[in-house]
Formats: structure tokens, sequence, C-alpha cells
């Protein structure tokens, strides 16, 4: 069989498994060691958080790290189990260590499972937040559980990101030693000396 081909069929599959959205979604495994974003309310019982800043970053999605201050960001909350759905929840984000709040929404019940905190004009300032949603359920203990994330450094560069330009920078390379001639025999040749 030809080798070339055993090349181009092995770069075909590597750029199908690339561009696969099983790979690329949170970490690309099933289960909540995996999902960074994801946190528990209760034991067994999980609520998944997404940060946007639409206006600088409108395809991307953060969780622990916002880019930026002083900017429209959207928090997003899925429920991940029906159980509370029908508790009143309330969220509220401060700036830590201080604890002083930038944001408040008072307790309701949110049947659809999904809870946008919308902050138009942002957090104020770089540094630490923490969230805190607090259960309220009609009978038994208030719950109140936390989940950080820092503003305001910058856009962030991904493994993912650093792994897709590795990639295509390899796929470019075995582009142009296809091509050219003299570049394929200086790479041969070193190969040939790396084996012996």
């Amino acid at each position: 069989m030809n080798t070339s081909r055993v090349y181009r069929k092995a770069l075909l599959g590597l750029l199908g498994l690339l561009f696969s959205a099983s790979l690329w979604a949170h970490g690309g495994a099933a289960g909540t060691d995996t999902d960074q974003c994801k946190f528990e309310l209760e034991p067994g019982h999980w609520i998944h958080y997404t940060a946007y800043q639409p206006n600088s970053f409108p395809a991307e999605d953060f969780c622990a790290n916002v880019p930026n201050i002083n900017e429209n960001t959207i928090l997003v909350f899925d429920y991940q189990d029906m159980k509370y759905r029908d508790n009143t929840v309330e969220f509220e984000v401060t700036k830590e260590p201080e604890g002083k709040r930038v944001f408040f929404l008072a307790g309701a019940k949110h049947k659809k499972g999904s809870v946008e905190l919308k902050l138009p004009q942002g957090v104020p300032e770089a540094g630490k937040y923490l969230i805190h949603i607090t259960l309220v359920p009609d009978q038994g203990e208030r719950l109140d559980v936390h989940m950080g994330f820092k503003a305001g450094g910058g856009a962030p560069v991904s493994g993912n990101s650093i792994l897709l330009y590795v990639l295509f920078g390899l796929a470019g390379l075995y582009a142009v030693y296809l091509s050219s001639a003299s570049f394929k025999q200086k790479v041969n040749d070193i190969i040939g000396k790396i084996k012996s």
C-alpha cells in the first residue's frame, strides 16, 4: 500500500476527530468529573453554569474565567434535575473577599429549568467573584451553595485553541512535505539520521 495514501487517510481521520462535537463538549467526556462548569447543589443533584459576553465574544462561553469587566455579561444556570423546578431559588453575585453585592435576583420558581442572569454592565472590577445560589424549599432548611469565578483576565487562550493551531500547523507542514521535493528530501534525511 502507498505510504502517502496511509498518511492522508490518517490525517483525514484526525481532522474528523478534531471537528467532532462530542470531543470538544466540556472536556470531551461524560460525567461530572470532566465538566468544570457543573457543580453540586445537593449530593447527586447538579446545576450547570455558563457565562457569556456576547459583545466581545459572540461565539464563546466561559466558566471559571470571564474575560472582560464593565461589559454585558449573561450568566446561565441550567438545572440538571427536575426537582429544583418546583423550588424557589435566589441568585446573588458578590465581589470577594469584601462580599459586596454586584447582582441579586429575588427568589422565584423557574419552571423551565433554566435561569438567565443579565448583568448589562457586567462586573465592575477585575478579581474574584462568588455566585450564591440559595434554595428556599416550601418546608425545611434553606440551602446555600457557592461557585467562584474570576473576571477581567482578558481573552483566554484555551487548550483546545492551542491544539487546533498545532494540528493546523502540522497539516500545513504535511502539505508542504507532499508538494515540495526539496523539503521532502530534507525531512527524509532527518528521519533517516534519527533511525540510525
